[in-house]
């Protein structure tokens, strides 16, 4: 059976993880499938699809004060069963995903602080400070598949912190310097 999907490593989220336990943060992290390390003094809940992390996040988001939701869930999943091979052309249908973002800040509790990501490849800032308003976040991290050292599968990456009336635009940096970053901006909301 084929399933579509991205090129995610969990990098991102695992560094945003690592550096907060190691800041002393009570953890939960969220995980689908990766051969990357769980980082130590977390509570680690593995899921195996966009269905089953809606379901995990949801249920755990009232109990949370800050939430960062940095993986990258899939849009769409398949809206048929395994599909026979045939001669010709074949299409898949495709139905949407639980928008994981949209629901919590939908479902924001009181001082709770919301941080999403934004992936882009064109109107970076754009499109992310629609996603801030959109889904009700307090701030989303963007950054643009195309620019070298960014995205999906490398060490680094090169990210703008969007607030309502803020932005920091940050250098290359490892995606632990990048998370450090981020914790610290969140902090500085929650004050």
């Amino acid at each position: 059976v084929r399933y579509i999907t991205n090129h995610s490593t969990w990098k991102m989220g695992y560094a945003l993880a690592t550096v907060a336990a190691r800041r002393g943060a009570k953890v939960t992290l969220v995980s689908g499938v990766t051969n990357l390390e769980v980082p130590l003094f977390v509570d680690y809940v593995p899921v195996e699809s966009a269905e089953d992390m809606f379901e995990t996040v949801t249920k755990a988001a009232p109990e949370q004060d800050i939430i960062i939701k940095s993986a990258a869930v899939a849009d769409y999943t398949p809206a048929t069963e395994k599909i026979k091979k045939k001669e010709g052309a074949a299409s898949i249908e495709l139905k949407p995903t639980q928008d994981i973002l949209k629901w919590l800040g939908e479902h924001k509790t009181q001082g709770q602080i919301l941080c999403g990501f934004s992936m882009e490849t064109e109107n970076m800032l754009e499109n992310s400070r629609k996603k801030l308003e959109k889904k009700k976040a307090d701030m989303i991290v963007a950054n643009n598949l195309k620019v070298a050292g960014a995205g999906f599968g490398t060490d680094t990456n090169v990210v703008t912190m969007i607030r309502e009336n803020k932005e920091t635009e940050l250098p290359i940096m490892s995606k632990e310097e990048v998370a450090g970053a981020i914790l610290d901006e969140i902090f500085e909301i929650k004050r």
